[in-house]
């Protein structure tokens, strides 16, 4: 295969996370979502919207919303009065991104690194495109790369370029040394998102546990939260047939093909993913699965677009 055919699908590049400004049209990081959105009130996953402003307080007029109706000034004025509230301009979003060795792992078009980069890469392009601030942290094995919320295409080139930089140092000699980097990278989100953030958590949840849960809990009293779920389908089911090796690029292991094997080997990853279900769900915070087998663009218009 050629080099740089190779490089194209194992590791991401800058020119492919530039290219997909191209395509990141037809869906939508905001309130207002298609019915068929896994964001849409539909599924029991609304977002919760900008940040509300108080403007005035003025008498009622038909066709107000009842429910804004402040009924302490109605009673002091005697006459009915509602609270008017304007929306925030901006809704900053912040992203992050998984890079660890963990995600080093692939059987078709990319590997988990490479599509959590391209995800990272279209919502920030698509988020600069309707206006807001967008910003990341940046997280692999050994170090954290926070980059602040701006409205800026240069903002958005250096969130692609730093990402590239991490995933190009992945390799599959590379030993995880970060268990609870997922923790560490969501206790610097708590500090940078202070309210109404919306909060893109893109990883494969390698290491998720109970503080997990707790500082994501803590992320959502005051933003919104979707948590991006990338994996690979050799993650969920083995071939049925064939004999099948594995390596850390050390050292090789024969991997067994019997049915007993297999169907503990789904049951293990089934049970990962009710379990991680059950947390975020507790949490109003809705799911988006994202495959390394097909076109990021195209899931993520399925999933939040038109389509």
């Amino acid at each position: 295969m050629p080099e740089s055919k190779r490089t194209s699908t194992v590791h991401a590049t800058l020119e492919q996370l530039v290219r997909l400004q191209h395509e990141a049209k037809g869906f939508s990081l905001l309130p207002r979502q298609p019915v068929t959105s896994l964001l849409s009130g539909r599924h029991g996953s609304r977002l919760r919207g900008r940040g509300l402003s108080f403007e005035e307080l003025r008498e009622y007029r038909p066709g107000d919303d009842i429910r804004s109706m402040d009924w302490k000034a109605t009673a002091r004025l005697r006459k009915p009065h509602v609270r008017v509230f304007t929306e925030d301009r901006e809704r900053p979003v912040l992203m992050l991104v998984d890079q660890r060795s963990n995600m080093f792992f692939g059987s078709a078009r990319a590997t988990k690194a490479t599509t959590a980069a391209e995800l990272a890469a279209l919502c920030a392009w698509r988020t600069l495109d309707v206006g807001d601030r967008v910003g990341a942290i940046l997280f692999n094995d050994h170090d954290f790369v926070e980059i602040a919320p701006r409205r800026s295409r240069k903002s958005v080139l250096r969130i692609c370029h730093e990402m590239v930089a991490m995933n190009q140092q992945l390799d599959a000699s590379q030993q995880s040394s970060h268990a609870n980097g997922l923790n560490l990278a969501l206790r610097r989100a708590v500090n940078v998102a202070t309210h109404d953030f919306l909060i893109v958590i893109i990883t494969d949840y390698d290491g998720d546990d109970d503080t997990t849960r707790q500082l994501v809990m803590k992320l959502a009293r005051h933003n919104d939260v979707l948590a991006a779920l990338i994996y690979d389908p050799l993650g969920i089911r083995l071939p049925v047939s064939g004999q099948m090796d594995a390596t850390d690029g050390e050292t090789w292991l024969n991997v067994p093909t019997g049915a007993k094997f297999q169907d503990r080997y789904q049951q293990l990853f089934q049970e990962r993913c009710d379990q991680l279900r059950k947390r975020l769900g507790a949490l109003r915070i809705p799911i988006l699965p994202i495959c390394t087998h097909d076109p990021v663009s195209e899931q993520v218009l399925t999933a939040l677009g038109q389509r």
